[in-house]
């Protein structure tokens, strides 16, 4: 195997020297720092001083998250393999069914988390919710693994995906029942609260066997955009065929064994790597203490992954440490080539100490091709103790903005909310929560506009966080019990144009500012059907009868005179009324027919006082009301600054009277009270032509429904002409 690489320059070897001095000067200069990842159970970090600091102990890894997905409810356990603590995962997630695998694949060797699976028969979206204690803005490492095991004795493999967030991670698939597919991403977490979800893609039911979430320092595996998803990590040089992870490996990464390359030769050390300075990826000195070099000292060290896909890009990390007590002038110096391109000049590795390279861009290429060539200076041939290679994922999609989702997440708690909830609220846009609508602006946060909450069982007060839900337009909390007073904050959430009360066991007055919105057209108000909610303030209270008993005569005397005083009067009024209405019935017609006739008190009890206003036209206003039998209806009152007069209006209910037509609104009835006038309709319940036209919250009409409504209304119209 010959040597590929080109001979390093004296003026780079000078400038590396310079740049390494530089950078010792700085360390030195700083007395102390905290690093993140340290921090202990209890809230405190440890310190390092000058470039060295305590090692993390290597059963600690607080904070982090292992979840053993399909064991009962409250059940933990200490891993004997792993010494990990795994719990069950009933805080996490609240759908999907607990199996065993099937007994033919169980085994002694089999690792306790494949024993059991979750699986979610419902629902295209299930999400795990994971809230790290370290928060948002941080470093993590999520895995999930997976094993099939005929746990639902179909013997047929699913097929399904999984999302970190709102980005799509990876798909699932499995060679046969005892396949186990792991898969890593390496992220940074955009919201407190990380959600993976599992997507049905009707290949089958999803479903998972572990979850696992490790906090990683922030400045290791640093990419300028997205997140890594892990495609090899290797042991390279290992003796042995055991993989490497937790307690060895402080961030819990799992490390493959890889025996070497053709044409290299195994290397290894008894002593202890990084043994008083912690390295900044902290690589386990299991790992680091094998490595392989080429069979011949003037050979380079060359290999190659297939990838398959030109279109991905990856990012690589090699790791190095000499193992290899140099004697006299044995120096060890070499270059690495990618892809036939430069990647890194010179590599020394220190012995018994860690080092990595790494770049920043990402590598892209149908196949990774490595050549690894020692310098003219250089009288040893290179090594390579361990190989990360990561590809990189966009993570372009927003979540959904954060306080919309602190105040719908409060909504769901505060009323218990399931229905399918899970995951983000918005994204990604064709999973976003049932009832729900969303505004999606470029690279902006999603944000709610509408929420539908219609016959959900809701009980309690309004909730406060609606307000804030500052870009709500639509809101309809109607048909369930919520009680107490309409909030004054509803009228502050400046986008709402609808708000729907209706149906339920509201009190008290509505706000004064909310009246005044819906008055002047900005709001669509609906508070029907909350028999103690009244539009003005003070609210009115039932006048209770009294029995007042009679305890003197003289008290039964005076009603007796008041009560023929009273009839006397009413006679003589009732007769001069009867000559005004015979008068006034022969000059504009009468009313009278097969329809119901209805008092003006009862017009009001029908209204509920006149509270629900549908529209406003040339004669008045239009009210809607309910029947005794329940039947919902519109009340058409004549004004008495309409300028239409009671002659034109007795005319229209004349009309009515005698047309009957599919296409025209039935008249129910009518009121002809003393000085009030008005026309009981058929309640047109979808609304009219006007809204399905311009209001942007109904669904667009086809155009062949808008030709078949023309010709209705036409048809409908030439019917009352021709009457």
């Amino acid at each position: 195997m010959g040597s590929k690489c080109k001979s390093s320059r004296a003026y780079d070897l000078m400038m590396r020297f310079i740049f390494i001095s530089l950078f010792a000067i700085c360390v030195c200069i700083e007395k102390q720092t905290v690093l993140a990842s340290d921090a202990t159970s209890s809230g405190k970090s440890e310190k390092f001083v000058g470039h060295k600091h305590a090692r993390r102990k290597l059963d600690d890894i607080g904070g982090d998250i292992s979840i053993d997905c399909g064991v009962p409810a409250g059940f933990m356990y200490l891993d004997e393999k792993t010494q990990l603590s795994y719990k069950s995962d009933e805080e996490f997630i609240r759908t999907g069914v607990n199996k065993n695998i099937s007994s033919k694949f169980m085994s002694a060797n089999l690792q306790n988390t494949y024993a059991t699976v979750r699986s979610f028969p419902e629902g295209n979206r299930n999400c795990y919710s994971l809230r790290p204690p370290e928060g948002k803005a941080k470093t993590y490492l999520t895995r999930a693994s997976f094993m099939y095991g005929d746990y639902d004795d179909e013997d047929k493999l699913p097929e399904f995906d999984l999302y970190i967030g709102v980005n799509r991670w990876d798909s699932i698939k499995f060679d046969n029942a005892s396949h186990v597919v792991i898969k890593e991403i390496i992220h940074s977490a955009l919201m407190d609260e990380i959600n993976v979800c599992l997507l049905n893609t009707g290949k089958g039911t999803p479903f998972i066997s572990a979850l696992e979430l490790r906090h990683f320092h922030n400045a290791t595996y640093r990419t300028q955009s997205g997140a890594l998803v892990l495609y090899r990590r290797l042991d390279v040089g290992s003796t042995t065929t055991q993989i490497i992870r937790f307690k060895d490996d402080h961030y819990d990464r799992i490390w493959v064994p890889y025996p070497g390359f053709p044409g290299s030769a195994s290397i290894n050390t008894s002593f202890i790597i990084d043994s008083l300075v912690d390295s900044q990826y902290r690589l386990p000195s299991a790992v680091m203490k094998t490595a392989v070099k080429p069979m011949n000292v003037n050979d380079s060290l060359d290999f190659d992954f297939e990838i398959g896909d030109p279109t991905l890009q990856f990012y690589v990390y090699m790791h190095f440490a000499e193992l290899e007590s140099r004697q006299g002038n044995q120096y060890r110096e070499f270059s690495i080539e990618l892809n036939g391109n430069l990647w890194e000049k010179s590599v020394v590795p220190e012995y018994l100490q860690s080092k990595t390279i790494s770049s920043t861009q990402p590598a892209r290429g149908s196949k990774l091709n490595f050549s690894l060539c020692k310098t003219s200076n250089s009288t040893l041939p290179p090594i390579l103790n361990a190989i990360e290679i990561y590809i990189l994922t966009d993570t372009l999609q927003e979540p959904t903005d954060q306080d919309d989702v602190n105040a719908i997440m409060d909504i769901k708690l505060s009323y218990d909310l399931g229905k399918g909830w899970q995951g983000d609220p918005c994204s990604p846009m064709y999973y976003s929560w049932d009832g729900l609508n969303c505004s999606y602006n470029g690279y902006k946060p999603p944000k709610i506009i509408s929420l539908n909450l219609t016959s959900e069982g809701l009980t309690g007060k309004i909730s406060p966080s609606l307000s804030n839900l500052k870009s709500l337009e639509n809101l309809d909390l109607s048909n369930n019990s919520l009680t107490g007073s309409i909030p004054e904050f509803l009228s502050q959430l400046p986008l709402l144009r609808v708000l729907n009360l209706d149906g339920n066991k509201l009190s008290g007055s509505v706000p004064t500012s909310l009246v005044a919105r819906s008055q002047n057209g900005s709001l669509l108000l609906s508070i029907g059907r909350n028999p103690d909610l009244c539009l003005s303030a003070p609210c009115k209270k039932e006048k209770r009868n009294s029995v007042m008993p009679v305890v003197a005569a003289s008290v039964s005397l005076l009603v007796i005179l008041i009560a023929l005083l009273v009839f006397w009067t009413y006679k003589r009024k009732r007769a001069a009324r009867l000559n005004v209405d015979n008068s006034h019935s022969k000059k504009e017609g009468s009313l009278k027919s097969d329809n119901q006739q209805f008092t003006y008190s009862e017009i009001v009890d029908i209204t509920n006082n006149f509270h629900r206003i549908l529209g406003k036209g040339g004669f008045g206003t239009v009210y809607h009301g309910y029947l005794a039998d329940g039947s919902e209806v519109a009340i058409k009152m004549l004004s008495a600054s309409s300028s239409q007069g009671p002659k034109q209006f007795r005319t229209e209910a004349q009309l009515l009277m005698r047309v009957h037509h599919r296409n025209l609104a039935s008249l129910v009835g009518y009121c002809n009270d003393g000085g009030n006038v008005g026309l009981v309709y058929e309640y047109m319940a979808y609304g009219n032509l006007k809204q399905y036209l311009f209001d942007e919250t109904k669904e667009a009409l086809s155009w062949k429904d808008r030709l078949q409504i023309a010709v209705d209304a036409a048809q409908g119209e030439e019917n009352r002409l021709t009457n």
